[in-house]
């Protein structure tokens, strides 16, 4: 019997590669002689460059940049096992997780530390970036990306203007001649899970402001900022793409890296196919799966749902390990032979992050025992390939 286990991260408590460990333990703990392969996974966001580095045996480069909030950080990007692509995590760089509770608010957080770390690859000689934008604190439309790697924004007194969401509007001169020559030579990747646009009702402000600390005047302020400068960047490019599928992505980050002529791809896919994740799920009689909490989004193209669809492909059942199952997942059965929550008792948010592994383990060993009882009859069903 043959099971292949992808799941994504349960985000602030266990990254995909320690669920992944954790479910393989107590499937082989519970079922013997069980073929299992664990394909950490990611879908743009957190864990993107971990899943990517680690599936190609490549590398972390260790830098030293700016923050969320303009402070200095130690962080790191990644390098595939090609040796010519660079990965760039936002979610590393300027992450909502890497914002305290008290400072959360998108006027005052910046892309710079993106920037400068893209530069610090230019500098190593790297021209290929896949560029992972899920995860952010961000607000500012790239902005910040873009004035780290030379372009200039200035306000009505001809002074650079701090690249930060609440700034936007001060911006009344756009200059992107200085942009690092360099960028010319990059063929840019963008891993994407998310499809608005940069402004407007599903623009990034009102859809994911909120989320990143944003009240609602805060939410009218930035998005109206986001007008402006995205205005002014379309008249100097001579390109319209505020409106494209994506732009509004990690605050407007998607906006500034198609100016740049980035290619957007969704990044589950992306990572699956650099992990090889269909060769490995074919033939694969089980396909386990899991993220933080599922609802009704998760029908919406998130990673399990993904994984799911191609199980269903190759003929393997596909199942689903959740942190916490929430209104509307119930429409996931018709993708999902069954869905588990880890959570086996009442607990508090806090008690449940705490102890997230011993609660995914204990579950982890129920569905092993049930695939267990099953798995014999599943695998001579399917010719005993395996």
């Amino acid at each position: 019997m043959r099971v292949v286990i992808a799941p994504d991260s349960f985000k602030g408590s266990l990254s995909a590669k320690e669920v992944g460990s954790t479910i393989l333990k107590a499937l082989t703990s519970e079922v013997e002689g069980v073929d299992a392969a664990v394909v950490p996974m990611a879908d743009g966001g957190e864990g993107t460059l971990e899943a990517l580095v680690d599936a190609t045996e490549g590398m972390r480069i260790d830098v030293r940049v700016s923050g969320p909030l303009l402070r200095p950080i130690h962080t790191h990007y990644g390098v595939l096992g090609d040796e010519e692509t660079a990965v760039v995590e936002v979610a590393q760089i300027a992450g909502l997780t890497q914002v305290p509770e008290a400072e959360k608010n998108p006027l005052n957080t910046s892309s710079y530390g993106v920037g400068e770390a893209i530069l610090h690859a230019l500098n190593q000689g790297y021209r290929k970036f896949m560029i992972a934008l899920g995860g952010s604190a961000v607000n500012d439309g790239g902005v910040g990306l873009l004035q780290a790697l030379g372009a200039s924004f200035s306000d009505r007194s001809g002074r650079p203007v701090r690249p930060v969401g609440g700034s936007l509007a001060e911006i009344v001169e756009v200059s992107m001649d200085t942009l690092d020559p360099r960028l010319s030579e990059c063929d840019l990747w963008v891993a994407n899970d998310v499809s608005n646009p940069l402004c407007g009702e599903r623009g990034c402000s009102a859809v994911f402001g909120p989320q990143k600390g944003a009240t609602k005047s805060q939410v009218r302020q930035l998005d109206s900022g986001l007008r402006h400068v995205a205005g002014l960047l379309e008249a100097c490019m001579g390109r319209s793409l505020q409106h494209e599928p994506g732009a509004g992505a990690a605050g407007g980050l998607g906006f500034a890296l198609l100016l740049l002529g980035a290619r957007m791809e969704k990044g589950a896919r992306i990572v699956a196919d650099i992990a090889g994740l269909e060769r490995k799920i074919s033939g694969a009689d089980w396909v386990i799966t899991g993220e933080g909490r599922t609802d009704e989004q998760t029908a919406y193209g998130k990673l399990p749902y993904f994984v799911a669809q191609m199980a269903r492909r190759h003929g393997a059942k596909p199942l689903l390990l959740s942190g916490s199952i929430g209104e509307g997942a119930e429409s996931l059965y018709e993708t999902f032979v069954s869905l588990h929550s880890i959570l086996r008792r009442p607990v508090s948010l806090q008690e449940a992050i705490e102890n997230a592994e011993s609660l995914l383990y204990e579950t982890s060993r129920d569905i092993a025992r049930l695939i267990g009882a099953t798995g014999s009859e599943n695998t001579e069903k399917r010719g005993n390939h395996v």
